[in-house]
């Protein structure tokens, strides 16, 4: 249990013990599955607690230049990269961090497979595809929707892959179950079954929440033995952000004031759903907070959550307290560290909240303390 007293505010805390939890269930799929699964940065890239997530998982996938030389620096091994576009200023630099490049349409392929070629560093090329299915109810994080622009279409390909292809990538989740994935399975393997014969591997992408209190972890494990079993020939991946980092840490802030108007009560925040939760704003979806009734409850203190950005949408509400709110008290926002810490922004120069680990031990280290010159070298 976190001792709130060591923390400053405001401050994103992982606690270890959480993080070794989920580290620890996703290496037993993992090995009783018998595929891989690695660390994808868009969702989780403390790099200071990189030697932790070594212990459990060796890999990790990147989705631009900055991601895959973090992988190849801090998890100590190339990247598996997929990016939707590459440039000719930057491929240079995704070979040199790569083990895996996966590219978004076969125009790019048949651009960049040459200088992959003419490397020759032993580089397994694949491409993206896309299965024009997906569960996922928001437009914003789905891959599959109509029109989109991830991914090649069965249609698009034929029978044959373009020679130096030797893998396959999909992703068409966000944060969803076992279930939702063995649709998806089944849908890849009658639209795109045809090729599996002239590949060595195929990537699920991620999107699998396999940590999350409700998933059935036992279907997850029969589901993929099962289509191993009948594509023995394939290393199955799967990258998942989500589930590393899921419920293992919070954002603490601090009451800075109290404002009513009509009626409305706001507890000003010194932190921002803007800057600091942006996808509870883009999701949109309501953070859980310590202590504190999930909806509004009737004859007791009730107060929205005002962020410290200039934005007029910056807030969210309601939240239901025992005791009235004052001005110093904590407010601790749940699950606060996938997404989260790689999404905030610098926005009106707004204090970003520093960031930190509570250890086994109990004890509390300081990852880093953000200030004036971040905002400043930001900005040139």
């Amino acid at each position: 249990m976190i001792d709130f007293t060591k923390i400053p505010s405001p401050c994103y805390v992982m606690e270890e013990a959480l993080l070794r939890r989920n580290l620890q269930l996703i290496r037993s799929v993992e090995e009783r599955a018998g595929v891989s699964i690695i660390l994808a940065f868009k969702a989780f890239a403390l790099w200071r607690s990189f030697p932790i997530v070594r212990e459990y998982i060796g890999y990790s996938t990147a989705s631009s230049v900055s991601e895959a030389r973090l992988a190849f620096e801090e998890m100590g091994n190339p990247a598996h990269t997929y990016a939707p576009s590459y440039t000719e200023e930057e491929f240079p630099l995704f070979l040199q961090y790569s083990s895996h490049i996966t590219f978004n349409s076969l125009s790019q392929f048949e651009r960049f497979y040459p200088q992959v070629k003419a490397s020759g560093k032993n580089i397994s090329c694949g491409l993206r595809i896309n299965p024009e299915y997906s569960v996922v109810e928001t437009d914003l994080y789905n891959p599959s929707a109509p029109g989109s622009r991830l991914g090649v279409t069965a249609d698009r390909i034929g029978e044959k892959l373009p020679e130096g292809v030797t893998g396959l990538h999909l992703h068409n989740l966000c944060e969803n179950n076992s279930y939702d994935l063995e649709k998806t399975l089944e849908v890849v393997e009658r639209k795109f079954g045809r090729l599996f014969s002239q590949i060595s591997w195929l990537n699920l992408g991620g999107g699998h929440l396999m940590t999350h209190k409700d998933y059935d972890v036992e279907h997850l494990i029969r589901l993929l033995a099962s289509f191993k079993a009948r594509h023995p020939h394939l290393e199955i991946i799967l990258e998942p952000g989500s589930a590393f980092a899921w419920e293992t840490g919070v954002l603490v802030a601090n009451v800075a004031d109290i404002v009513e108007n009509h009626g409305v009560k706001t507890a000003m925040l010194n932190v921002s759903f803007a800057c600091h939760m942006p996808d509870c704003l883009e999701m949109p979806y309501k953070p859980r907070i310590r202590g504190a009734y999930q909806e509004a409850v009737e004859g007791k203190p009730t107060y929205r959550m005002g962020g410290n950005s200039c934005l007029s949408g910056d807030f969210m509400g309601d939240w239901s307290f025992d005791a009235p709110l004052q001005v110093g008290d904590r407010v601790v926002f749940e699950d606060m560290i996938h997404y989260t810490t790689v999404k905030s922004t610098l926005f009106n120069g707004v204090s970003h909240p520093s960031i930190g680990l509570w250890t086994t031990a109990g004890q509390f280290i300081l990852y880093r303390r953000f200030g004036y010159e971040d905002y400043k070298h930001r900005m040139s």
